[in-house]
């Protein structure tokens, strides 16, 4: 907590700018995500939610603007005291980026290894442990990630991100491409993870049930920026047209019905 009673943010984004040649991502975008919440991030195409966690968690550099990492300049750092705090950090990316060479098992054990300085035998030990932890069987460490379906590499993937301990959870459409009933239960773990380790998430999606279901607050992208950070129903009840489309047409208030049912 800070000295106003207030919570300590764990990221906070200040005046970020992103520019890729004449094309201006972000101007001035200012967020923050606080302990133990998951923030949704919403926004249209060519918004750059995908950039935003880029350059949070360290893969792409700002043109301008700070990243703040549990109160350290993340753009300020040496490379040694930067790559300790990505540490800190756990990423899904979209489609699971698993090595394709390597089992489920030894993806997991593979930051272990490189990171925590793990023996292999301990490092698949722990990964092993990582993976219950996700709910996947026990035999689909043995699994190739061309065998698996699409919510098992999703979970294979949520078990690597995991695999250090993170403090905060970044996942990039965590949902995409799976079915219903996987995608519900998708979120009902991450709220089960939330829950148990305490990591706050940073979820870009364009799931309306799992922002409904699943999100603290939402923050929504446009006009190269954010233009609210809120909770769910105060951002549904935000003017602007897009807000209004999305979250208040046909499929945003189904969404919002089936989550208040839950």
């Amino acid at each position: 907590m800070a000295a106003d009673g207030k919570q300590t943010a764990l990221i906070e984004v200040r005046g970020l700018c992103n520019r890729f040649g004449s094309n201006s991502v972000h101007e001035n975008l200012d967020l923050a995500l606080y302990p133990g919440e998951i923030l949704g991030v919403v926004g249209g195409s060519g918004s750059g939610k995908s950039v935003l966690l880029r350059s949070i968690v360290g893969l792409n550099r700002p043109s301008g603007g700070e990243v703040r990492l549990f109160g350290e300049n993340l753009l300020a750092l040496s490379g040694r005291k930067r790559s300790q705090l990505e540490q800190r950090l756990g990423v899904l990316f979209q489609g699971g980026a698993l090595f394709s060479s390597l089992t489920v098992r030894e993806n997991v054990a593979l930051p272990l290894m490189e990171h925590a300085g793990l023996g292999r035998a301990d490092a698949e030990a722990l990964a092993e442990m990582k993976l219950a932890l996700t709910g996947l069987a026990a035999h689909a460490g043995d699994l190739y990630p061309a065998s698996l379906s699409g919510g098992m590499v999703k979970r294979a993937a949520l078990a690597r991100a995991l695999a250090l301990d993170p403090d905060v959870l970044f996942l990039d459409e965590p949902t995409a491409g799976l079915d219903p009933i996987g995608a519900a239960d998708f979120d009902q773990l991450l709220l089960t993870l939330r829950n148990a380790l305490r990591v706050a998430v940073f979820m870009v999606t364009h799931d309306l049930d799992s922002l409904w279901t699943v999100c603290d607050r939402i923050a929504v992208l446009s006009q190269k920026r954010v233009l609210v950070a809120d909770t769910p129903e105060r951002v549904a009840q935000h003017e602007d047209e897009w807000v209004q489309a999305y979250f208040n047409g046909p499929r945003g208030r189904a969404a919002h019905t089936a989550a208040r049912e839950t």
